[in-house]
Order: C-alpha cells, then sequence, then structure tokens
C-alpha cells in the first residue's frame, strides 16, 4: 500500500515538472532564419538626412546600394514598385546604420529614379534574393497567440519622412488617396487573431486594430486604415514596442 501511494506521488511530480517546462517552453526567445520579404516606405537619402543626424552614414547615390537593419551585408535584394512593377537589384552595403524603424530601407536617389518612385510616397515592396543571404532577426518575446502566425506571411518594416530634397523626378505618377493599414500578423485560426486583438487593445491604446479573413486558414490582424502618414507612423511607432517581429505597410485598395 504506501508502495502505491510512493508511486503516485512519483508520478504527480512527474506531472507537475512537465507542465512547468511546458510554460517555460512558451516563453522561451528565438531567433527567425527565414527568408524575408517586406512592403512599406523606403527612405531615399540625401546627405541632409545624415547632417541632421536621421542616418549614421552615408552611402554613394549614384549606387545600386541600399541600407537596411536585418538583411546580411553584401545580400542581393530585388525592389520593385508595386505602382509600375518596375524592379531594380540592389546590393546591401550595410546593416549597422542607424535610421527611423518606421522604413524598411534606405535607398540612393538612382534607384528612386529607375523604379519611378512617387517621392512623395516611395512605397516598395522588397524581397531578399541571396542564396545564402538569411534574415536577421533580433531577439524577441514569444507569445502564445504568435505561435500560430503563417511562416510563409512576409514580414517587416515601413517609412516615409525626409525623402531627399536633392532628388528630381520629372515623371509624374497618376496620384492615388493615401491609404494604408499596418499588417500585425497572418494567423491561421480566427481564435488566435482575436487574442492578438485582445492583446493589443491590454497593452496599448490603439483602437483601431481589425481582423481581415483572407481564406478559411488565413486570418490577418491589421491596424487601419490610415489617410495620413503621420497617424500611420504614430501608430506604427507605438505598435513595434511590442516587439513583434515583423511588421508591414500594406496599400490599400
Amino acid at each position: 500500500m504506501k508502495f502505491n501511494k510512493f508511486i503516485i506521488v512519483i508520478i504527480i511530480l512527474f506531472l507537475t515538472a512537465c507542465q512547468q517546462f511546458d510554460k517555460s517552453e512558451k516563453s522561451i526567445n528565438y531567433i527567425s532564419n527565414q527568408k524575408y520579404s517586406n512592403t512599406g516606405f523606403a527612405l531615399i537619402y540625401d546627405d541632409k538626412l545624415k547632417k541632421d543626424n536621421k542616418i549614421s552614414k552615408k552611402i554613394d547615390n549614384r549606387s545600386l546600394l541600399i541600407f537596411h537593419k536585418k538583411i546580411k551585408k553584401n545580400s542581393f535584394v530585388k525592389l520593385t514598385n508595386p505602382a509600375n512593377n518596375k524592379t531594380v537589384i540592389a546590393e546591401v552595403i550595410s546593416n549597422n546604420v542607424n535610421f527611423s524603424d518606421f522604413y524598411n530601407s534606405v535607398i540612393t536617389s538612382r534607384i528612386a529614379e529607375e523604379l519611378d518612385l512617387d517621392i512623395q510616397e516611395p512605397y516598395i515592396d522588397l524581397v531578399l534574393i541571396s542564396q545564402n543571404s538569411t534574415f536577421v532577426a533580433k531577439k524577441a518575446k514569444t507569445f502564445d497567440e504568435e505561435k500560430n502566425v503563417a511562416q510563409k506571411a512576409p514580414v517587416d518594416g515601413i517609412t516615409i519622412d525626409n525623402l531627399g530634397s536633392d532628388l528630381k523626378l520629372e515623371k509624374k505618377i497618376k496620384k492615388q488617396k493615401f491609404l494604408y493599414s499596418i499588417k500585425i500578423a497572418d494567423f491561421y485560426y480566427e481564435d488566435s487573431a482575436k487574442n492578438m486583438i485582445s492583446r493589443i487593445n491590454k497593452e496599448t491604446n490603439l483602437k483601431n486594430s481589425m481582423i481581415k479573413k483572407l481564406s478559411k486558414t488565413k486570418y490577418r490582424v491589421l491596424l487601419g486604415p490610415f489617410n495620413d502618414i503621420k497617424k500611420l507612423e504614430k501608430s506604427f511607432n507605438k505598435i513595434k514596442l511590442l516587439e513583434f517581429e515583423n511588421l508591414e505597410i500594406l496599400k490599400d485598395a
């Protein structure tokens, strides 16, 4: 009888230890090495940015080079202007540069000209194409609801503010209404998306979060829409404090 009680105690202790292990597993930090892509605004370089300490390094404006905070140096990326589908292949010259997190990259005037970007709204798609290049993600908290995020979804960044006084583009792109949303993440399950909305409401004062159903197994959590760049940037800076690994800015149709 005493032996049976002893066995029962051992089993209870074992199950308790397993539960504690599971809890610790849910809060571990991780580094993602997945291939990287992002849609957002690019900061167009000029020397005034460096002079005003809005960027920590100079870049040759005649080159096809970019600065990026999360992609390894010497990696190659494809940049696309969604408005006209023009593309450019550029090289990441440095990932150790300080500039606003609101921007997904710093590009040169030459790149902006070749893409025929609207300098007041330099919206680009950025895709990592180097075979041996990887996305360098900083360690961030892993939350229960984030474990259900679709890994195939592209993620990260954004930008627009000082767009370079020395850049002059003669071509005019038909101006569309400014309307963008911040993509937080894609989820396989609606309940996971709802949990994310609850967390945003609890931990921030942002009240414009929503869920967009893309398919039966894909639910997107968004902030917005925003029709003003300053409001967009302000909300982006608030939501990034929650340490989501990748945020994107999406243009609304």
